[in-house]
């Protein structure tokens, strides 16, 4: 299956796009905080369970419109073991309402630890009879810098799951080519990464021409976008760095092929605190970040073209 069930529900909403769900505490509304915090105080629990209502506030109001979530997990392990419960109960809540999940944690590990990983986010653990998944996420990010150790074990996983995975080749933050840009024997080190990518999701190769494995590619470099995109044809990308970290339109339509598959794009920021931007009721902050989804949307659409699958 590898990310075919992503890129069906990329065509099926016509619409290439994750929503970053990065919820840091003065992204959400006055009015959730004081009531989360009128009953349990200002607490770790009270910050957690605001975080859930409005998370579930932008997955009600988006969940017709953008095809997936991206919760990063380092907002949710802020809160303490609150707010882990709350990212498990985001993902089965997404899932519901019929959103993929990429889980972006950038886990990066070799042997049974990374195993462990890989068995937390796509798989699961063994209790007594009962076989239990604690996140059951679609796809998850990894940091494949060790090599091929800390790919192989999640590779293994999405194989006997059906999921996906994205690792980490050109990032999208200034300081990126300090190391992936250096050549080895004349190619840059994000390029050998998306080789890696290429070969090894080879062996998970889905119905549409994409391996089982992604690469991260940063909207802020669109040169290196296109250039992979030529010639690496069957690596999905994820792309983020659209929108609040300057990336443009024009610039993530460099990572997708003549049939507008080959990638989606992550916006974080943008989308969940477009009331503030509006300047709207923040009752409406679901209203506001549906406006900005159908905005970038509709930006890159336009850019691409319809999105065509065989």
């Amino acid at each position: 299956m590898s990310l075919d069930p992503l890129i069906i529900k990329i065509a099926k909403l016509q619409n290439p796009t994750v929503l970053g769900l990065d919820p840091k505490l003065e992204y959400v509304p006055e009015f959730i905080r004081r009531k989360a915090y009128d009953k349990h105080g200002f607490t770790l629990k009270g910050a957690a369970k605001a975080v859930l209502e409005y998370n579930k506030g932008l997955i009600n109001a988006l969940a017709d419109t953008v095809p997936a979530i991206k919760p990063q997990s380092a907002y949710y392990e802020l809160l303490g073991y609150h707010g882990v419960k709350v990212l498990a109960r985001t993902i089965e809540y997404a899932h519901k309402a019929g959103m993929y999940v990429v889980l972006d944690g950038k886990r990066n590990d070799i042997g049974t630890t990374m195993e462990a990983y890989a068995a937390a986010y796509l798989g699961g653990v063994k209790v007594g009879d009962e076989f239990i998944q604690p996140f059951g996420c679609d796809a998850m990010t990894i940091n494949g810098y060790l090599g091929a150790d800390g790919i192989d074990p999640v590779l293994k996983e999405c194989k006997q799951r059906g999921k996906g995975a994205f690792v980490l080749a050109k990032t999208s933050n200034p300081s990126s080519g300090e190391l992936q840009d250096k050549t080895i024997d004349g190619l840059a080190v994000y390029e050998r990464m998306v080789a890696m990518c290429e070969a090894r999701g080879a062996e998970i190769g889905g119905e549409f021409g994409f391996g089982g494995l992604g690469a991260v590619v940063g909207a802020t470099y669109p040169e290196q976008l296109a250039e992979l995109r030529a010639k690496y044809k069957s690596v999905f990308f994820l792309v983020p760095g659209y929108g609040a970290q300057g990336g443009k339109a024009s610039d993530v339509a460099k990572a997708f092929d003549e049939n507008g598959l080959g990638a989606i794009v992550n916006s974080s920021r943008a989308i969940m605190t477009a009331y503030q931007k509006e300047k709207c009721d923040e009752r409406d902050f679901a209203g506001a970040a549906k406006r900005e989804a159908v905005k970038m949307r509709d930006a890159i659409m336009n850019e691409i073209g319809v999105i065509k699958i065989k």
